[in-house]
């Protein structure tokens, strides 16, 4: 994890340049996150009371890419990646039997289709209506960053549990 091949987000940049270089850059923590570990230690839970994992993440930045930009911007009749629950649930944290190759080619396929998406809109503050609640590009932008800032807490936690390794 120590070859840290990210670009830092945009120091002076405009509102749409600082938010996607933000996400991205938030993108790139995750996958520098799992960089350097089987699939093994992708599916290793840090304690026993949490099913959560790195593998369970990537699955679920995937879906969230998919949910946010093709769904709720693009308005594009599409499935979910996978599907149900388990025990109340999300499935796509349930990753034993899971396909890491699989969840990683789908993460970033979602990633490229969400920024295709993200660079249609002509405005951060072009709006779309999904299921009744009017959003912006602006709006979902600044929730990915929210939710994958989150999230990499958790990978920071798992990823010290699974080799000791730290860093931002």
């Amino acid at each position: 994890m120590n070859d840290d091949q990210r670009i830092p987000p945009s120091k002076v940049a405009d509102d749409r340049a600082s938010l996607t270089s933000f996400l991205d850059y938030q993108r790139a923590t995750l996958a520098m996150k799992c960089q350097g570990l089987t699939g093994e230690q992708l599916k290793q839970k840090a304690i026993p009371t949490s099913g959560l994992t790195l593998l369970g993440l990537v699955r679920h930045a995937a879906s969230i890419e998919r949910s946010w930009f093709r769904f709720a911007l693009n308005a594009e009749d599409i499935r979910s990646l996978w599907p149900g629950e388990v025990d109340g649930t999300s499935a796509e944290f349930h990753v034993e039997d899971a396909d890491v190759d699989e969840a990683f080619g789908a993460w970033h396929e979602e990633c490229v289709r969400a920024r295709a998406v993200a660079s249609s809109f002509a405005s951060l503050d072009d709006t779309v209506n999904c299921g009744g609640v009017t959003i912006s590009l602006r709006y979902v932008l600044t929730h990915m960053i929210e939710e994958y800032a989150r999230h990499n807490g958790h990978a920071d936690l798992l990823r010290e549990a699974i080799d000791g390794a730290v860093g931002e």
